[in-house]
């Protein structure tokens, strides 16, 4: 599937099948660099107290991650999803 027509999906969708392909696949580099990025994302959309908190402990980041498809942080995280997808066709 192509950037433009993984972009025109919901965020949940893309996360759900950007997570799925990268358990899967045992891609832990990009469950990795989705956890990095989920404070940023928390900031860039409104919500910088989520971020510090993310920042603090692990354990949120790892929960942030499982949900991170869902309202304004699967919209933050988006190019990541379509990035990511875009890279493997078969997800």
């Amino acid at each position: 599937m192509d950037s433009e027509a993984l972009d025109s999906l919901p965020a949940s969708e893309l996360h759900e099948r950007a997570v799925r392909y990268a358990v899967r696949h045992g891609d832990f580099g990009f469950l990795w660099d989705l956890l990095s990025k989920i404070p940023a994302a928390e900031v860039a959309s409104g919500h910088s107290g989520e971020a510090a908190n993310d920042l603090s402990r692990v354990s949120a980041l790892l929960s942030d991650a499982m949900s991170a498809g869902e309202g304004h942080l699967g919209e933050a995280l988006r190019p990541v999803y379509v990035e990511y997808l875009t890279k493997h066709p078969d997800a």
